[in-house]
């Protein structure tokens, strides 16, 4: 019982700055913004105290050839899942959507449209929708970039190319402005995969 009392009084203290999500990775509660390696605020690996499913303490165990989080009260293992997160590279009359972020990390720089996906959500319905969130435009999906991921990051993402198709472009919620930049003439891009993402979305485009 004591257990139970400690995870809810964690829980409830935690809430106002930090979420814990059922893949056992901690986010903050402002925004879901995505960086390219870490999405719409901050994902950072976190630890569980405590079992979901009885609340005793948790403890490590070697399972798999992998050091997991382990319950030796009712043998719940904690496998800790990675975040989806879908980034589109909207081409409006020859020019790419680029958004000015206003979260951490990497906040007041360019970037591409970005978000987590939910869960129970189609990645391309979810990245049609941070689109819209993020820059106020309707798009369609025109073409699959690619997958990319790093050992370094929870997050993988998954990227598509995307034409306007509706809607008028404004700032969201998430970010400082929105803007037009011909494919050449692209500010400084901050994360890891943007490079390989425009040159993939270039091979996939150039004809």
């Amino acid at each position: 019982m004591s257990s139970v009392i400690g995870l809810l009084i964690v829980l409830i203290i935690g809430l106002p700055q930090w979420v814990v999500n059922l893949t056992g990775q901690r986010e903050i509660s402002k925004g879901r913004m995505c960086s390219g390696t870490a999405i719409k605020g901050v994902l950072l690996k976190g630890k569980i105290n405590f079992c979901q499913e009885c609340g005793h303490t948790l403890s490590e165990r070697d399972i798999q050839g992998k050091a997991r989080p382990y319950c030796v009260n009712c043998g719940y293992i904690v496998y800790l899942d990675p975040k989806v997160a879908a980034v589109v590279l909207v081409s409006v009359d020859g020019k790419l959507v680029l958004v000015q972020r206003d979260i951490e990390p990497a906040i007041g720089e360019w970037a591409f449209p970005s978000g987590y996906i939910d869960r129970g959500e189609k990645v391309e319905a979810g990245a049609i929708r941070e689109v819209k969130e993020e820059t106020g435009l309707v798009v369609e999906i025109d073409g699959f970039v690619g997958v990319y991921s790093d050992i370094r990051s929870p997050v993988i993402l998954v990227v598509y190319s995307a034409r306007s198709v509706g809607g008028h472009m404004v700032a969201g919620d998430e970010v400082r402005d929105v803007a037009l930049f011909f494919p050449d003439e692209l500010p400084p891009l901050p994360f890891r995969h943007d490079k390989q993402m425009l040159h993939d979305w270039r091979v996939l485009t150039r004809d």
